[in-house]
């Protein structure tokens, strides 16, 4: 080969390199969300993290509020289709409500992402593993009863029987507590309704009729403050108490970690994190790419001022910290999941 055909041919290899890049980064111009909830704090966050993303890739987002209407969420996802969006991500409202939507999107070829729930049918999912989260909190929360409360775990559960993800999440938490304190005992298993009102009002029923408790386990944020507010309504000293909380979801568990003596570990599920890989996730079934059912966004414990790793608060506003979330691992695969409830 002469050295001119070798330069043409190493010219072209590096310009098929190029389009070969080029193709891997086509990139969707438009894609619609429909959330089922905007107002919740949860979901504003996760909002956040979609939009930072799409800023990155350039790409647009539009946000629709179905405000747990499913008439609602039909509607926004028609509109965005009729728009002819590229991708639609949709936080389904419930089940049956969103199970025509993936029909029709499969039968107009419109590349579909679920957040959070999953559906008959659906191509991928974007969410966290529950048992993975409440078991690590577990393990965490052991660990910290052996160093600090005598190696005794008593534990109320403030949790949401309703919900199978919260189910994952009690049964995991009480699981990883006993890879480290194997006597560990559940006195109260509770239905706080996953709000604060709710919370208060059953933990305070069950610390009147036995206040034989030294963790207080809370299904999300809501849960274990209401089921702290209980125990402080209640007169008891905060000292030897220990409360978990799970989610992440806002400004509140941070303050509460600021303030409160009791509240060590949060089982955080970083919602921003997850509307960031829904936004990933959207890119690749708009190429086509072969994706899992269901991909894992993580969760790890935050204990103490680990939070800070992650956040900072100026205010009432609170920034992630990209390159520390990033930086969590995913589980490959969820060690339960809601068929192991069956």
């Amino acid at each position: 080969m002469t050295k001119l055909m070798k330069t043409l041919f190493a010219a072209s290899v590096a310009l098929g390199a190029l389009a070969g890049a080029a193709a891997a980064e086509n990139m969707p111009k438009k894609i619609g969300y429909v959330v089922n909830y905007a107002t919740h704090e949860w979901y504003q966050n996760v909002i956040k993290g979609m939009k930072d993303r799409a800023a990155q890739l350039g790409i647009e987002l539009e946000v629709k509020d179905a405000n747990l209407d499913v008439a609602k969420q039909v509607a926004g996802a028609e509109d965005f289709m009729a728009q002819g969006v590229d991708v639609l991500i949709i936080t389904p409202v419930n089940e049956e409500g969103v199970v025509p939507l993936l029909r029709r999107a499969k039968a107009e070829n419109m590349p579909l992402v679920l957040e959070g729930n999953p559906v008959k049918g659906m191509t991928t999912m974007v969410a966290i593993c529950d048992y993975d989260t409440g078991y690590h909190a577990g393990v965490a929360a052991g660990q910290y009863a052996k160093e600090h409360l005598g190696g005794v775990a008593k534990v109320m559960n403030v949790g949401l029987p309703l919900l199978s993800a919260t189910v994952l999440r009690s049964n995991g938490f009480m699981d990883g507590i006993k890879t480290e304190i194997p006597e560990a005992t559940l006195v109260h298993d509770l239905d706080g309704g996953g709000n604060p009102d709710r919370a208060l009002e059953v933990s305070s029923a069950a610390l009147a009729q036995n206040a034989d408790v030294n963790i207080i386990y809370g299904i999300n944020d809501n849960s274990s403050l209401g089921g702290l507010q209980a125990w402080k309504a209640a007169g008891k000293s905060q000292d030897g108490l220990l409360v978990v909380g799970t989610g992440g979801e806002g400004l509140a568990f941070i303050n509460a970690m600021e303030t409160e003596p009791s509240y060590k570990i949060e089982a955080a599920m970083f919602p921003e994190k997850v509307g960031f890989t829904a936004v990933d996730a959207a890119v690749k079934v708009f190429n086509g790419e072969a994706v899992p059912e269901h991909i894992v966004s993580p969760t790890t414990p935050m204990i103490g001022a680990d939070w800070k790793k992650y956040y900072s608060v100026e205010g009432t506003t609170r920034s992630i910290n990209w390159d520390a979330v990033n930086g969590v691992k995913p589980a490959d695969k969820c060690m339960k999941t809601a068929a192991d409830l069956k």
